[in-house]
């Protein structure tokens, strides 16, 4: 019987332990580097690639510097801006894209554009909708 009620303690004791492990402490870290130097912005998807003049209306830029997109967006809370999805290459654009490091050329104003023609709006984080601003 003494033994009876050891292993009982014993087997109660080990399925505590088997149910409830200990919980280990982990912490991921993502270094993504520095965002891509592109002088018309970049899309906010990987691979981030440059985006062409006219892609992003002018609300993007603030003193002819991009805001950013993806994991490098730095605009206001709750910004929506307006892009031209026709210079999306998921919307068929086939046309050049500006270099990384590629400077951007004087006649292309980005904090003013007269030609621009926004057709939808994005967060800067991947999301398109909204553009209550």
């Amino acid at each position: 019987m003494h033994a009876t009620k050891i292993l009982a303690a014993t087997t109660i004791a080990a399925v505590s332990f088997a149910v409830a492990p200990p919980k280990a402490q982990a912490q991921v870290t993502v270094n993504i580097g520095p965002a891509p130097a592109c002088p018309y912005g970049y899309y906010d998807y990987a691979p981030y690639n440059c985006t062409p003049y006219g892609y992003y209306g002018p609300e993007w830029f603030t003193g002819g510097v991009f805001i950013g997109a993806g994991p490098w967006f730095h605009g206001p809370d709750h910004f929506y801006g307006h892009v031209d999805n026709h210079f999306h290459p998921e919307h068929g654009y086939r046309g050049p894209y500006p270099a990384r490091g590629e400077a951007a050329r004087p006649e292309n104003h980005v904090d003013h554009m007269e030609n621009f023609h926004g057709n939808e709006v994005r967060d800067g984080r991947g999301h398109t909708g909204g553009g209550h601003h």
